[in-house]
C-alpha cells in the first residue's frame, strides 16, 4: 500500500472542500472495498477523508417514501423496521451480498461507489481500460465466463457487482448528493451508474468531490409480491452470477405493475424493461414469464465464454417472478461449476 494522507471531516462541507480540491482525493466509508483495492495497488489515493462520523445514518420517512443514510451500514439498514416491513426486496438483496462482517461496516453510500470485481482490474499486470485507460481490455477476448452479456463495449466487459442496488434499480430510488458551495441535486437510480462506452473508467455520473447523503426510495405497491434470487458458484461471500430482483403488483391473477432488474450481466444494474413492458395485463403464468424473459434476453450479446448466462438470466427471471407471486423475498441458488458454456 502507498503512502497516504489520512483526515476526518467534521462536516460535509469540510469533507466535500477536501475532496473536490484533489483529484486524487477518496471518501472514506467502511472501507470495505476501496481498503482492498489500496492493498492490491489498484486505486492510488493520495488522500482519505474519512465520512463515516458523518450524520447521515439515518432511516427515516420522507413524504410517502423512506430515506437511507449514506454512511448508514448495509446490515443497520437491511435489519431496520421501516425497509423490512416496508421494502423486503431491498433487505433481502443486501443479506445476500457478501459476509454478515462486511454488511456491519460497508456503507450504503459505499455500496453504490463499489467497483468491479473483474479479475483483470484486480491484476495490476494485466490491461484494463478501467484501471488504465487506453491500455485495452484484457477481458475482452480473454477469460470472460464472468463478465456482461449487455451493455458492454469495446473498452470494457466488466460487470457491477452490487446486491443492493440491483433492488434499488427495481425499486426506482433516487439518490441524492451534494456538492461544493452547498449544491444539491437528485439523480434516479437509472442515471446514476454508467455503461462502459468509452469511458469504463467512469463507473457512475458523480462528479469529483460530490457525496452521497441518503438513497430516497418512493411508496412500495410491491412489498407483498417480492423475490430476490441470487445465483453464485458458492453459497456464501461470493458476488452474483446473475442476481434478479422481482416484484408484481396483481389485479387478481392479472399483472398490474412489475418490476425487473437484473445483477451480474451489465456494467450497471440491468432494469429488464423489455420484460417488463412484456408482462403488463397478461396473467401470471410461467408460460408469460418464460415469454417475457425470452423478449429480454433476446438482446442479449454473450462473450465466448458466459453464452450460459443467456439461458441463467432467463431461468432466473421466470423463477424470481413465481417466487415474488408465491409472496417470497429471498432465494439463493449455487451454480455448478463445471456446467459448460
Amino acid at each position: 500500500m502507498r503512502p497516504f494522507k489520512y483526515s476526518t471531516a467534521p462536516d460535509p462541507a469540510t469533507a466535500i472542500g477536501l475532496v473536490s480540491a484533489n483529484p486524487t482525493a477518496k471518501y472514506l466509508g467502511g472501507g470495505t472495498n476501496l481498503v482492498d483495492l489500496m492493498k492490491e495497488d489498484v486505486m492510488r489515493p493520495a488522500e482519505l477523508v474519512d465520512v463515516s462520523r458523518l450524520k447521515y445514518a439515518k432511516i427515516e420517512k420522507k413524504g410517502s417514501g423512506v430515506s437511507i443514510g449514506a454512511t448508514a451500514t448495509n446490515a443497520f439498514t437491511a435489519n431496520d423496521d421501516l425497509i423490512r416491513e416496508n421494502y423486503p426486496l431491498l433487505a433481502m438483496a443486501i443479506l445476500a451480498g457478501a459476509s454478515a462482517q462486511i454488511r456491519n461496516m460497508a456503507t450504503n453510500g459505499g455500496n453504490l461507489n463499489q467497483r468491479t470485481r473483474c479479475s483483470y482490474f484486480y491484476d495490476v499486470n494485466m490491461p484494463c481500460n478501467k484501471r488504465e485507460p487506453g491500455t485495452g481490455c484484457g477481458a475482452l477476448h480473454g477469460v470472460n465466463k464472468n463478465h456482461a452479456i449487455f451493455g458492454w463495449s469495446e473498452k470494457c466487459v466488466a460487470t457491477y457487482p452490487s446486491d443492493m442496488a440491483v433492488a434499488l434499480a427495481a425499486l426506482n430510488a433516487v439518490v441524492q448528493v451534494e456538492g461544493v458551495n452547498n449544491t444539491k441535486r437528485s439523480i434516479p437510480f437509472a442515471d446514476f451508474h454508467r455503461l462502459p462506452g468509452d469511458h469504463p473508467e467512469l463507473d457512475n455520473n458523480l462528479k469529483q468531490g460530490e457525496f452521497i447523503t441518503s438513497i430516497d426510495l418512493p411508496a412500495n405497491k410491491f412489498a407483498e409480491k417480492s423475490y430476490y434470487l441470487k445465483i453464485r458458484e458458492r453459497s456464501s461471500y461470493a458476488f452474483a452470477l446473475v442476481s434478479v430482483a422481482a416484484a408484481l403488483v396483481t389485479d387478481g391473477n392479472k399483472i398490474k405493475e412489475v418490476r425487473i432488474a437484473l445483477g451480474g450481466v451489465a456494467h450497471k444494474p440491468w432494469r429488464a424493461s423489455v420484460a417488463e413492458q412484456w408482462l403488463i395485463g397478461k396473467h401470471a403464468t410461467e408460460a408469460n414469464f418464460k415469454a417475457a424473459a425470452a423478449a429480454e434476453l433476446k438482446n442479449a450479446q454473450p462473450l465466448q465464454h458466459n453464452k450460459y448466462k443467456v439461458a441463467l438470466a432467463a431461468k432466473a427471471i421466470i423463477r424470481a417472478l413465481e417466487g415474488a407471486m408465491q409472496g417470497g423475498a429471498y432465494g439463493t441458488m449455487e451454480a455448478d461449476s463445471t456446467s459448460k458454456n
